[in-house]
């Protein structure tokens, strides 16, 4: 398993990052399966009378079942919406998870982005530049990129804050350099945003992955969301060279 160490930010000072949520979060964590539900329903515990009617029996069966397992089935229903598939751009050379119900959208500048149906701002992009580079760390350290990732995020107009949550380094196929980073942004299109990237560099292109979820105050980003996003996150790679 490729190895992650974090790393605190630097205060360097411009990074181009393309960005995919201009339409309408890296902590370390255990990857999981494409398909799981953490199933951990708070069952309310009925007072016990000393009789109950036939009504009043049926009345708590469905308070319970209300309480007890509707979360489950809005837990399945999510694990359905957020299976992950294998996704390879073997012209461009590189793979990735994506969630199979997510909907692939044509964007210019975008090599490939696909987006959560009915509801766009929610969205997995890529973009793959030719660069001089032979590897990332020619470019800087996960710090000084951070830096001019946010800085970059800050100066748009529509930014109202952005905040860098984690920054880490891991190793992709072959020992290839990869880093990944997690922010937050509050703009004035789409509200506050979880935004996790990573980016690499590999026969002389650069690789941007942009990941965007909602993460509103009323509407948090919860931890099931959250893991699947990550496991895309830490799948971003370069492809394996076809068989000859």
């Amino acid at each position: 398993m490729a190895s992650q160490t974090r790393l605190p930010l630097s205060n360097q000072s411009s990074f181009s990052y393309y960005h995919f949520h201009s339409s309408p979060k890296l902590p370390s964590f255990k990857p999981k399966a494409h398909k799981q539900s953490n199933n951990n329903p708070n069952r309310d515990t009925l007072p016990k009378p000393v009789s109950l009617s036939k009504r009043m029996l049926n009345f708590s069966a469905l308070a319970l079942f209300l309480n007890g397992f509707l979360p489950d089935i809005s837990k399945a229903l999510s694990d359905k919406e957020l299976e992950l598939e294998s996704y390879t751009d073997a012209d461009e050379g590189f793979t990735l998870l994506r969630p199979s119900s997510w909907i692939k959208v044509e964007k210019a500048g975008a090599t490939v982005l696909f987006e959560e149906a009915n509801k766009g701002s929610n969205n997995i992009g890529v973009v793959v530049n030719p660069v001089r580079l032979n590897s990332l760390g020619e470019f800087g350290t996960p710090q000084f990129v951070a830096d001019k990732l946010i800085q970059a995020e800050k100066r748009k107009e529509s930014t109202k804050a952005a905040e860098v949550i984690g920054v880490a380094e891991r190793a992709g196929k072959g020992g290839l350099q990869v880093y990944e980073f997690e922010y937050k942004v509050d703009s004035t299109r789409g509200g506050m945003k979880r935004i996790f990237s990573a980016a690499f560099v590999a026969s002389k292109k650069l690789y941007l992955l942009n990941i965007a979820h909602s993460d509103k105050p009323e509407s948090p980003l919860d931890t099931h969301t959250r893991a699947v996003l990550e496991e895309i996150l830490h799948s971003f790679d370069a492809a394996a060279a076809p068989s000859t």
